[in-house]
């Protein structure tokens, strides 16, 4: 059990990390369930918990900005856009996730997938760096109906383990011409409704599999997922702003090329 719960540790500090970078937690986490051979709750339930944990964490850092939607939303415009473009741009993962959830977990969770989007995902990151329009949408208040369903529709390129969930929803706010840091804030909330559905969703379907044990070391990778994800998501908009996502782009492609290597290896 001890080390059962230093893995799990492990595991949610590698989410909370890589949660909100381009660079795909999932991926991460089958990765390192790989290096560590950590054996957790049937159907993949861990990884797709604990991400919850790191989602919980721009919860807490826009509290007040959420809150401040909740409150003015019957009033005001504006925030009742806010609320409609996050909703739109969920819808597309509530439609083919239920379609192909069970596709998902038995055929695209495995390491070579991941490493193999890895690499593929970077050099897409590397395309869109180089060639993406000047913005012209710069609030999430100002977004379109077009370009929310749009950016809705690349989260779900994010259900193959190894695309990344951000980096599909960034990448795509900044070729629908969205500004840098606005993309990075629509991409964090966006996060709430979908991985919000996506642990109800999971739980409810393993929740027969699942023992007191299993209840306990997701609760250690839930927790250590949150506070990693609250150190990270309070630098990484500062970090793009400066250095752009080719950093990112090129670790991927790098880590990607060691797993592939790896897998081919052993």
């Amino acid at each position: 059990m001890l080390n059962e719960a230093l893995n799990a540790v492990i595991m949610g500090l590698v989410e909370g990390v890589t949660e909100f970078l381009p660079v795909s937690s999932t991926g991460h986490l089958l990765l390192m369930d790989e290096l560590l051979k950590f054996k957790g709750p049937e159907g993949n339930v861990f990884e797709i918990v604990i991400q919850f944990g790191a989602i919980l964490a721009v919860v807490a850092l826009y509290f007040s900005r959420l809150w401040h939607v909740a409150l003015e939303a019957p009033k005001s415009a504006e925030a009742r856009r806010f609320i409609t473009v996050v909703l739109l741009a969920f819808l597309p993962a509530i439609v083919i996730g239920a379609a192909a959830h069970d596709f998902i977990k038995t055929v695209l969770f495995n390491p070579m997938v991941v490493a193999v989007s890895l690499i593929v995902g970077g050099f897409a990151m590397i395309y869109i760096e180089e060639h993406a329009p000047a913005p012209d949408t710069t609030s999430v208040e100002t977004m379109s109906y077009k370009t929310a369903l749009l950016i809705g529709l690349a989260q779900c390129l994010a259900m193959i383990p190894g695309v990344s969930r951000s980096g599909a929803t960034i990448m795509g706010a900044l070729a629908l011409k969205v500004e840098r840091k606005t993309a990075a804030e629509f991409s964090f909330f966006l996060s709430i409704p979908t991985m919000a559905a996506a642990t109800v969703y999971d739980l409810y379907k393993n929740m027969a599999h699942l023992t007191a044990d299993d209840g306990e070391i997701i609760a250690i990778g839930f927790v250590v997922s949150f506070f990693a994800a609250l150190v990270v998501v309070k630098t990484f908009i500062n970090f793009i702003g400066k250095h752009g996502f080719m950093p990112f782009a090129w670790y991927r492609i790098a880590l990607g090329a060691v797993a592939v290597g790896a897998l081919i290896a052993r």
